[in-house]
């Protein structure tokens, strides 16, 4: 045989090493409750997601921040916010602030599978200057927006437009729901991509994030909820549902579908202020209580071994980038935070994750809580856990419910312990009953705030004002 057939030979085979790769669609829902989706809450009308996850797997102990830029920092650097400075709040708009850039995101490790990798939704992990941005940061395109919070239809934050399509502004998508003008986007790459190649499709839609808004159809979904914040809500939800609904069509309808395993999660429980739900759990969004962290995800498709059931183990979300790493063929990172759960997860084996940090957060005043850790079945919590605290059913009664903030004390007093195995809704307070339990966790605690580095939070820089870049937010101030 010639050198010439050999080398054809080779090619060959490298490219059917690539099509062999799973497709991978990575979907983040924004600020959805624990209790806002129809297979754990029966009032919620979300078939698509319910037929995804009971098909394949509910994660019953999928954890993520207490935030948006942090689970984000989590999710694509595989690293606890706490080491990369990004611990603190969510980013606001103009700050001087990104994830470092010494670390690796998940995009950059797939294109060395040889993936195709898009971004299409929120980025929300800083924009101050382009190698900052998607584009420059492992992803071959990029559609959506820098900031968070933006209106719905008009696309603007602030009162400024913030919406890209690659490196350029996006004018013409005014009065478009964002949620079907990021699906449509989706299925477009879907039918333009070359089969040849493995996919990888970051889909972190706006959807449900205040403000509340969406198409009166989606609210006349739910009739029967007096609450008109929850009402739309809901409906805001289902709307996500048909999202997502015409992304997994289009996978079927270009022939992908059976070769894509689909990871969906939350980046943090729901904002009980603004209608999202996770009862029974304790807390919400900007808490480290179990309302707060513990994540609606689920995972389906291509490579699972056991499916149409739920999974006990303790995943993170700085598991989620070595895992499909892992499920993509490729050697995850030994260096970074996050464990590879593959097999684990694939085979319904036990987790080989037994700890997690929920916060260090030194920066006054951690209003999305100051510290935890999880150590097996027990869980520390050292001073501040957050801005709200109790257990809420959805709001349903035509005026919104009122919460009470609890009082907030510096340092890591008080200290709180619990099982969460056999107290998941954060009941029974036991540090005063087992002082050994938290004296070991806090142990623990201390070995890891070593590691900590300080908060990056500094105010939002005048430089960044939209209006000297034509009334876009745009990158190129620090």
């Amino acid at each position: 045989m010639g050198l010439r057939q050999i080398l054809a030979l080779f090619l060959v085979f490298l490219s059917l090493s690539a099509a062999q790769r799973p497709n991978i669609v990575f979907i983040v829902a924004d600020d959805l409750g624990w209790n806002d989706v129809g297979f754990r809450n029966p009032d919620m009308k979300t078939p698509n997601i319910d037929k995804l996850a009971t098909e394949g797997i509910i994660f019953e102990n999928a954890y993520v921040q207490p935030l948006c830029s942090p689970s984000r920092t989590a999710f694509m650097s595989g690293m606890y916010p706490f080491h990369a400075g990004m611990q603190h709040m969510a980013l606001k708009h103009g700050q001087n602030v990104c994830v470092p850039l010494n670390y690796t995101f998940l995009p950059q490790e797939l294109k060395k599978l040889g993936y195709a990798t898009h971004i299409i939704g929120k980025w929300h992990l800083g924009f101050c200057k382009w190698e900052c941005t998607p584009t420059y940061r492992g992803f071959d395109t990029f559609f959506g927006y820098y900031n968070a919070a933006e209106d719905y239809f008009t696309h603007t934050a602030g009162g400024y437009l913030d919406f890209r399509d690659n490196q350029l502004p996006a004018r013409n998508y005014s009065g478009e729901y964002s949620a079907f003008t990021f699906a449509q986007r989706a299925v477009d790459i879907i039918h333009r991509h070359d089969v040849s190649q493995p996919l990888f499709m970051y889909l972190p839609y706006q959807s449900v994030h205040a403000p509340i808004e969406v198409p009166k159809k989606y609210e006349d979904m739910y009739p029967n909820v007096m609450n008109e914040g929850r009402r739309k809500y809901s409906g805001m939800v289902s709307a996500l549902d048909e999202a997502m609904g015409n992304v997994t069509q289009a996978l079927k309808d270009r022939g992908l579908f059976e070769n894509t395993l689909i990871l969906f999660t939350a980046d943090n429980g729901g904002h009980i202020q603004a209608y999202s739900n996770n009862w029974p759990l304790r807390g919400g969004k900007f808490t480290i209580w179990e309302g707060g962290t513990k994540g609606a995800s689920f995972m389906y498709g291509a490579g699972l071994q056991k499916t149409r059931t739920r999974y006990d183990g303790m995943t993170h979300a700085v598991d989620w980038k070595p895992t499909l790493v892992s499920a993509a063929g490729g050697t995850p990172e030994p260096t970074i935070d996050g464990m590879n759960l593959w097999d684990s997860i694939r085979n319904g084996l036990p987790s080989p994750r037994t700890e997690f940090i929920y916060n260090i957060d030194y920066f006054e005043i951690p209003m999305e809580g100051h510290a935890g850790i999880r150590v097996g079945d027990y869980k520390l919590i050292l001073g501040y856990p957050g801005e709200l605290d109790g257990w809420f059913r959805p709001m349903n009664r035509t005026q919104d419910d009122i919460y009470e903030e609890p009082v907030y004390i510096k340092g890591d007093d008080p200290v709180q312990l619990f099982n969460i195995r056999e107290d998941p809704t954060e009941h029974n307070d036991l540090a005063q009953k087992t002082p050994d339990m938290v004296a070991k966790l806090r142990a623990r605690f201390e070995e890891y705030k070593k590691t900590m580095v300080p908060a990056n939070y500094p105010n939002p820089d005048p430089a960044s004002d939209p209006r000297k870049y034509g009334g876009v937010w745009s990158p190129g101030w620090c």
